[in-house]
């Protein structure tokens, strides 16, 4: 048997069924294909103020009201209290010496607030439920979907791709005009036309080991004391990294008793541990973090660990005749920051544009084109930060001062898109604006070269003052002491900033939901 199809989408995580239900929202006939089964064990992830945004722009442009509850925690647990959900109200680091008690001083702390409540908190997805949700919401709009598929690429037929499909209970051969793949890193459609795999040109190469656990404590709970002071939020509430020389631990808690953890780490580290055996290497990990330890001391482990000896990624190809990559399968840097998910959202916005725009025109192909450069461009923004991260990782003031670049783009970013003002921040990170991507890359250049103990002191320095014109969130303040609250006051005393006057920035915090000083 034959078919065909406009559009096929390979891969039906999130990304894969958002971009199969924008399709279909602009009237193609479409396919989505997945190897394996839902629901399924996937590893935690959480969104950030600016993944929520493009998630509400995307489901408000293309017609998708399904979507917008899951762009807040309180509206999330309002309408789908049944799909598993953490609660995310900042990012919190706690910088750790292999075998030495954990020292609570505030410089080795670094709390970044991300919301003043908890009703227009960010998110931990429980992708197992979330992903589910988002495939039965993608049927019910008119996709065609296909689990236990066994896919093969049959030829490169013009203007698309005919795929082989083998599922248990039939087998027929796909023609599609365009395939979308959303499999992720070394996905399909990377072996099956064999592309190029490249290095990045900065990261170190990096193992990761993760599981899912039950009855792992709160920090709060815990008998350690983390300097006087309220914390800008519960510190367990948040995207949790303990960091140390040479890697980090992330904790992920969800209101359904589960939390995500695991670490990344480089390969000297995970050599030394020998990751490749799973769950004792996690708990040769625990034993040389003593606060970590305690932590997990009545901790249950709910999956087999999962190795993943080589977490980076990088395809050498991007998009050709009849076929394209999303953004995650293009590459995957580092969960550090969850810079994957802006990432993904970006490249899917253009993506969908290009189809709403000039499917079927001799413009399409440039459109792609265009698409694969911009996603390579900001792949490589995100490799050098992180990279740059990874190389501090032994000294705290300079990892904490580096990722404010990271933080002070992705508050200024959200905040100008929605003021209506998004030509103020048309790329991740703002690598492209003139005065803080250039500059900022030296900096980060710099960071990954290595820093002399005497240039330290100066190189903050630097990085305050760089992103000072677009510091809407009081971040480097050396009185906050590396706990920088989400204050409206701070957006207030930044409108000039952003172009707009006090009063605009007072109705968009109405708008939003932003209560507090």
């Amino acid at each position: 048997m034959n078919r065909s199809c406009d559009i096929a989408v390979i891969g039906s995580g999130f990304a894969g069924s958002l971009m199969a239900m924008i399709a279909r929202r602009l009237g193609h006939s479409v396919m989505l294909l997945e190897r394996g089964t839902h629901p399924r064990f996937v590893i935690g992830e959480s969104s950030t103020p600016l993944t929520n945004l493009l998630w509400e722009e995307l489901a408000r442009r293309y017609d998708l009201p399904a979507l917008l509850p899951l762009a807040k925690f309180g509206s999330w647990q309002k309408e789908h209290p049944e799909i598993g959900c953490g609660l995310k109200r900042g990012f919190t680091f706690y910088h750790h010496i292999f075998d030495q008690p954990f020292d609570p001083d505030r410089e080795n702390q670094l709390l970044v607030g991300a919301s003043p409540h908890d009703e227009i908190a960010d998110t931990h997805w429980y992708r197992p439920d979330f992903d589910f949700f988002l495939v039965r919401e993608a049927q019910r709009l008119g996709v065609e979907f296909k689990d236990r598929c066994e896919l093969g690429l049959l030829s490169e037929d013009a203007p698309g791709l005919i795929l082989t499909i083998k599922r248990p209970d039939e087998q027929f051969e796909l023609r599609a005009s365009l395939v979308i793949d959303a499999s992720g890193p070394r996905g399909f459609l990377h072996r099956a036309l064999l592309l190029p795999e490249l290095t990045f040109a900065h990261l170190p190469f990096t193992q990761g080991l993760y599981s899912h656990f039950k009855n792992v404590r709160r920090i709060a709970d815990m008998n350690i004391s983390l300097a006087a002071g309220a914390t800008p939020y519960p510190v367990d509430d948040a995207a949790t990294h303990h960091v140390f020389d040479g890697g980090w631990i992330w904790v992920l808690r969800f209101n359904n008793g589960i939390t995500s953890a695991g670490v990344a780490a480089t390969a000297r580290v995970a050599n030394e541990l020998n990751f490749a055996e799973g769950n004792p290497a996690w708990l040769r990990l625990l034993d040389r973090l003593p606060m970590v330890k305690e932590q997990f001391a009545g901790a249950e482990v709910q999956f087999p660990f999962v190795h993943a000896p080589r977490l980076s990624f990088r395809s050498g190809e991007i998009a050709g005749a009849g076929w394209v990559l999303l953004p995650s399968a293009v590459g995957f840097v580092d969960p550090l920051l969850s810079t994957g998910f802006p990432l993904t959202l970006l490249g899917i916005a253009r993506l969908a544009e290009a189809i709403e725009k000039s499917w079927g025109a001799e413009l399409f192909p440039k459109r792609l084109s265009e698409y694969s450069i911009q996603t390579v461009t900001e792949l490589s923004a995100a490799e050098q930060l992180v990279a740059a991260l990874y190389s501090n990782m032994n000294d705290f003031s300079v990892f904490a001062a580096l990722s404010l670049l990271y933080f002070a783009a992705a508050s200024y970013s959200e905040t100008a898109r929605r003021l209506g003002k998004p030509e103020l921040a048309r790329s991740f990170l703002l690598f492209d604006d003139p005065k803080f991507g250039a500059p900022s890359r030296k900096l980060i250049q710099q960071a990954v070269r290595g820093l002399e103990e005497r240039d330290k002191a100066e190189f903050i320095q630097r990085i305050r003052r760089v992103i000072e014109p677009n510091n809407v969130a009081g971040l480097g303040d050396p009185q906050r002491r590396n706990w920088y609250p989400a204050q409206a006051s701070d957006l207030l005393a930044a409108a000039g900033k952003l172009g707009v006057t006090r009063s605009e920035i007072e109705a968009l915090l109405l708008r939003c939901g932003f209560t507090g000083p």
